[in-house]
């Protein structure tokens, strides 16, 4: 008998100095550090299991994949893997959830913070000699504001969003969810999405990227957004159109924006994320906030109890292969 196959696609997606193991059923690992999509389909051939973290595995691949039981998502965002070839399969799927709880927001309020006090614009003019040039003890140069006070929109209320709004009423904002634009009248606890637009200072997104979220910050909702809101985007890339960003932001629809995430990663140089890291109230991060030490250890550890989890066949975590688990 063959002995457990396991697969991982993109390895160097986690520092080196992680330790991965993993699972604790015997196996056999085989870690690359990288794979090109011209490279998936060889890659898992052979495979039990696959581990993933932003590799896209399509319908084609899988399908050639005629030993794998089970994909391990190292992340939350399940928007690179064909679910619905794995559900016709049976193929189980597992993300990791709630482990960057703490690490996600704090990078939410670390971008807030620093656009909402100019922090990186003051920086690079005390570089710049202004301060002397001032000829005084402080200078005006630009703006600071306040976040008690403010009114905080969330679009998404998972884990994350709920840690951010937390923060949020701690730092004494005011918070409004936003409602899915699909549903009728909002409950009690949900806002109207169009009213936390144009109502919000600061707007935070925290929901996955899926057929129905992609795009969904465009020209037509910037142009809603009547008090000229900071944008905070450390969920997906492809939930915004960054064109109309641009714009947004050249323009002074929106008063600055901070980005975890684009829409291609790593982005091209032309890209338009690069184009405005000209401007002082914008700022553009490596997609880490997830990625504090706590965070990536509990990622890993949740990584191989799903693992662990699928082959005592009680999996957990489950996203898709629903047809193996009813």
């Amino acid at each position: 008998m063959n002995p457990l196959r396991i697969v991982f696609l993109d390895r160097d997606s986690l520092p080196a100095a992680a330790e991965f193991t993993g699972p604790q059923a015997p196996h056999e690992l085989v870690a690359h550090p990288r794979t090109a999509p011209e490279q998936v389909a060889e890659r898992i051939r052979d495979a039990d299991i696959v581990i993933v973290n932003k590799v896209p595995l399509a319908a084609d691949a899988i399908a050639q994949a005629q030993r794998l039981r089970m994909i391990a998502i190292t992340a939350t965002g399940t928007d690179n893997v064909d679910l619905e070839a794995c559900d016709r399969r049976g193929i189980i799927v597992s993300n990791v959830r709630d482990y960057a709880v703490h690490a996600v927001p704090e990078h939410t309020f670390a971008l807030m913070l620093a656009l909402r006090r100019s922090l990186l614009a003051y920086r690079q003019s005390v570089r710049d000699g202004r301060w002397q040039a001032s000829g005084q003890f402080c200078y005006f140069d630009f703006p600071v504001r306040d976040l008690a006070g403010s009114t905080l929109g969330i679009i998404g209320r998972g884990a994350l969003g709920e840690a951010v709004a937390e923060l949020a009423r701690a730092f004494g904002m005011k918070v409004q969810f936003a409602a899915r634009r699909d549903t009728g009248e909002p409950t009690h606890d949900y806002t109207d999405f169009n009213h936390v637009l144009r109502t919000s200072d600061v707007l935070s997104l925290h929901c996955p990227l899926n057929a129905q979220t992609r795009g969904m910050i465009g020209a037509a909702e910037f142009a809603l957004m009547e008090r000229k809101p900071l944008l905070i985007n450390t969920a997906r890339g492809g939930l915004v159109d960054e064109y109309a960003l641009e714009h947004a932001l050249r323009s002074g629809q929106i008063s600055g924006a901070g980005f975890d995430v684009a829409s291609q990663e790593p982005p091209a140089a032309n890209h338009p994320l690069m184009r405005l890291l000209d401007m002082p109230n914008f700022i553009l991060t490596p997609h880490m906030a997830w990625s504090s030490e706590a965070a990536i250890r509990s990622m890993i550890l949740q990584v191989c109890d799903n693992i662990d989890a699928f082959l005592r066949d009680d999996p957990r975590n489950v996203v898709a292969g629903f047809r193996a688990v009813r």
